[in-house]
C-alpha cells in the first residue's frame, strides 16, 4: 500500500458507479468541501457504524458546506442493499477496479489473524472546495470519527 495522500495535494479525479445507478465524480462536488471516506466492506459491523454515523450527521455536514461520499470495492448491488438495509442518507460509490482506491493510497496488502490479503484501509479525506486535500485520517477508529470530521469541516 502506497499510503494515504498528504494535505495540500490535489485530490485525484475519479468517476465511479454509485448506489441507485449512474456515476459520481469528484467534479460533481466542485465548489464545496467533500468528505471522502473509504471502508473495507459493506454490511460489516465497523463499516455499518461508520456509515450510520456519517448519515446521522448529513444535515450538519450540509450546513458546513460539505458533502459526504463513502467508497468501497463492493459491487453496486451490495452498496444498494447496504444503503437500503440501514436507511443510509449518504451516497456510496463502488470501485471494483481498484483504480481510484489505488490513486488515493488505500488499496493494498493487509493482514489479519496471520493471513495476508489485498484490501481497503479505513482512511478518510477532507477535500476543500478547490479540490485539494485539507486533512487526512489515515487509521480511522470508527467511534467518534464522523463527529471529528464534522468539526474539521466546520473549520474550513
Amino acid at each position: 500500500m502506497a499510503g494515504p495522500l498528504t494535505p495540500g495535494k490535489k485530490a485525484p479525479s475519479f468517476s465511479l458507479p454509485k448506489d441507485g445507478g449512474g456515476d459520481i465524480s469528484l467534479s460533481d462536488f466542485a465548489g464545496q468541501n467533500l468528505v471522502l471516506y473509504f471502508y473495507p466492506k459493506a454490511d460489516t459491523p465497523g463499516c455499518t457504524r461508520e456509515a450510520q454515523a456519517f448519515s446521522k450527521l448529513r444535515a450538519s455536514f450540509q450546513r458546513a458546506g460539505t458533502a459526504v461520499l463513502g467508497v468501497s470495492a463492493d459491487p453496486v448491488k451490495a452498496q444498494d442493499k447496504f444503503k437500503t438495509k440501514y436507511d443510509l442518507k449518504i451516497p456510496l460509490a463502488s470501485d471494483e477496479t481498484h483504480k481510484m482506491l489505488t490513486a488515493y493510497g488505500v488499496w493494498g496488502e493487509k493482514s489479519m489473524y496471520g493471513r495476508t490479503y489485498m484490501g481497503i484501509a479505513r482512511v478518510t479525506y477532507l477535500i476543500d472546495a478547490k479540490g485539494k486535500i485539507a486533512r487526512v485520517w489515515p487509521k480511522v477508529s470508527v467511534d467518534g470519527h464522523a463527529e471529528e470530521v464534522l468539526e474539521a469541516a466546520k473549520a474550513l
